[in-house]
């Protein structure tokens, strides 16, 4: 597996090389967090959702949110589709939890405007 290391600004190219499920080498990487940064890419990727949901009672139609922690890749179109779902009225403080626990994996997703 190929993968461009993104911990830095130096973009190392990295080579991971998996038997079996597992991380056996890992090559390109300039720095131990690149190294940390392709096992854990390569078992069992993460990232943080941004996004938005509808807004009712403002003066725009949409809200920006995100979630306040990485959740596994695999569960980003289900929470997309959830969030889908929603309209928050106005007014919405920054930071706000609008979804507690989002699909069980321990992030909220949260709002990233005030909006009166």
């Amino acid at each position: 597996m190929e993968m461009i290391c993104t911990v830095c600004p130096t973009g190392c190219g990295l080579t991971v090389d998996i038997e079996d499920g597992v991380v056996t080498r890992v090559s390109g990487n300039l720095c131990k967090r690149g190294h940390a940064h392709a096992v854990a890419e390569a078992t069992q990727p993460v990232r943080t959702l941004t996004t938005t949901v509808r807004l009712c009672g403002a003066d725009r139609p949409l809200l920006p949110v995100r979630t306040n922690r990485a959740v596994p890749r695999e569960k980003l179109r289900d929470i997309v589709r959830l969030l889908n779902g929603i309209t928050v009225s106005a007014p919405v403080a920054e930071g706000t939890i609008l979804v507690a626990d989002v699909l069980g994996t321990g992030a909220d997703v949260v709002a990233t405007r005030s909006v009166s």
